[in-house]
């Protein structure tokens, strides 16, 4: 006998579904534009979609269960922008790459500065990130470790100083990505690689460089500041 789903009846409740938890996610994106995640409402969003509050429980069980799949896909388009990006560079180009993704996540987080903010932006007062976020928000840092890997495997000579002891202890979690291809030091001028490319794109987008950077120089001087990085990483 074959199962609900795959009857004609069921494929099409399954599209339905699909289709209502599509327009739901759209919804809390408009809602996170208009009202910012801290007062992202349920009941709102089912307003949005024309379904009474009750309903939307059957898609998401809760707010907070709401704001992780917008997290989720948020990360997850951020990602696929950067990897696109850096995909279309050749694999020999260690720099080109570096700056394909930081250009990529900067183009990206300007089409989406809601998103940006949501996933880099301020705590959201009672909500936790659960480990479901830890995947898609990794996407970027992966690429740049497989950056540093290559950069290490092409005989880059990458930054090799030693490190004091509690710092290279602190890093230990993030070394484990490396599993010893790159020296600690390489490992932790990546790392602030990483968020000195958050913060620079968080900067633009949150208008904090206002009336510092003029807007129609904003590209080339973070094409100036990604360069200067990729210095002081060894990309280049």
């Amino acid at each position: 006998m074959s199962e609900p789903s795959q009857t004609p009846a069921g494929a099409v409740r399954v599209q339905a579904r699909q289709e209502m938890k599509r327009a739901i996610l759209a919804a809390g994106r408009q809602r996170l534009a208009s009202d910012g995640p801290e007062r992202l409402s349920l009941r709102a969003v089912a307003r949005d979609v024309g379904m009474v509050s009750s309903a939307v429980y059957r898609y998401v069980p809760s707010r907070d269960a709401l704001l992780t799949e917008l997290i989720i896909e948020s990360y997850d388009a951020l990602g696929e922008a950067a990897e696109q990006a850096e995909a279309s560079c050749p694999r020999e180009d260690l720099g080109g790459r570096w700056q394909a993704i930081g250009r990529g996540a900067r183009t990206w987080a300007i089409a989406h500065p809601h998103e940006w903010a949501l996933v880099f932006g301020s705590q959201i007062p009672g909500y936790a990130a659960p480990p479901d976020t830890v995947r898609a928000a990794s996407r970027i840092p992966v690429l740049l470790v497989a950056l540093l890997r290559d950069c290490a495997a092409a005989g880059v000579p990458l930054p090799d100083a030693a490190l004091p002891r509690d710092v290279e202890a602190a890093m230990a979690p993030v070394q484990e990505f490396f599993e010893g291809a790159v020296p600690a030091e390489t490992a932790l001028r990546g790392l602030m690689a990483w968020t000195y490319l958050v913060g620079s794109v968080s900067f633009q987008v949150f208008g904090q460089r206002t009336n510092v950077i003029s807007p129609d120089g904003a590209a080339a001087f973070f094409d100036a500041e990604l360069e200067r990085i990729a210095a002081f990483v060894g990309f280049a």
